[in-house]
């Protein structure tokens, strides 16, 4: 007994370190919005989104406005409660978020008058999911069948991520926007930054490796391709060596331009105008006019007998 005793002991003598090791523990009003809360919530945007094809079976067409609207109202009020816990968190705490301005000030903004403006944007979101998955049937002869896009191409799950993460980033909600790109990040190996604005149509082929930076502004039909980095060049900071943050650093990319495989594009100034074609592995930090191709000279081969 005594040495369970001891073990209980030093097992409490480690907790209670970890929290005078903590200050937030000090708090108890100072809950973060939950990661498992808010990926629920993208979970039921997608089934109301794309019905069916994931964990809903498609309801019948007499049932159907009675399911949509028990859905919005689950979405409602879990959306609700997270955007509350970040709000709250974000008004009490030190911390400098990705949304800018002061973390001193108390943000008064009503939970649920935000999460029935993200509710009412949902019918322009479905428009434009559909106008990407429309993009990549025509982009994609392996493609057989639109189903087969939504079912199964990560570009699609992760722009569709994107698009949630994008209204609640414009809605300047703190922490919840981050939270769902670094998840997508996660499930489809796509990292875009909830602050890039992406225009209709738009496909990521493969997928695998891209990066899309927080000030990138890619306009309509544009396609990349696996391992484009849309980044930026530098990071400028100010007289006392402190990061600007509110400066444009990653590129614009016009309407209907391709980005071929593991190209590079840098800065905030550079503009990739449109109809432009950028060819794989190309790396750029320069603007290029409309209906431009810019590849790389093909390297020469050299054959000769193994052995």
């Amino acid at each position: 007994m005594s040495h369970i005793r001891q073990h209980t002991n030093t097992l409490e003598q480690v907790a209670m370190s970890l929290i005078a090791a903590d200050s937030t523990c000090q708090d108890d009003s100072l809950n973060l919005p939950s990661v498992d809360g808010i990926v629920s919530v993208v979970q039921d945007v997608r089934e109301l989104l794309f019905p069916g094809y994931r964990n809903m079976r498609r309801p019948v067409a007499a049932d159907r406005l009675s399911a949509y609207t028990n859905l919005l109202r689950r979405i409602e009020a879990q959306l609700r409660l997270e955007i509350g816990r970040a709000i709250s968190h974000r008004s009490h705490s030190s911390l400098k978020l990705h949304v800018g301005g002061d973390s001193g000030n108390t943000d008064l903004r009503s939970p649920a008058t935000l999460a029935s403006q993200f509710l009412n944007a949902l019918p322009a979101m479905k428009q434009m999911l559909d106008a990407d998955v429309a993009a990549a049937f025509d982009g994609d002869p392996a493609a057989k069948t639109s189903d087969e896009i939504v079912l199964c191409y990560p570009g699609i799950e992760a722009i569709m991520v994107h698009r949630i993460a994008r209204q609640l980033y414009v809605q300047k909600i703190p922490y919840l926007p981050r939270i769902l790109s670094e998840w997508a990040h996660r499930e489809t190996g796509i990292d875009i930054h909830p602050g890039a604005a992406i225009g209709p149509r738009f496909f990521i082929d493969h997928g695998t490796g891209v990066v899309i930076g927080e000030t990138c502004v890619i306009g309509a039909g544009v396609t990349l391709y696996q391992g484009v980095t849309l980044g930026a060049w530098s990071f400028p900071r100010d007289e006392d060596g402190n990061l600007i943050r509110d400066k444009k650093r990653h590129p614009t990319l016009e309407d209907n331009v391709t980005v071929y495989s593991n190209a590079t594009i840098l800065g905030g100034s550079t503009v990739i105008g449109q109809g432009s074609l950028v060819g794989s592995s190309v790396t750029l930090s320069r603007s290029i006019p409309p209906n431009t191709i810019v590849t790389i000279d093909k390297p020469s081969l050299r054959f000769r007998e193994a052995g």
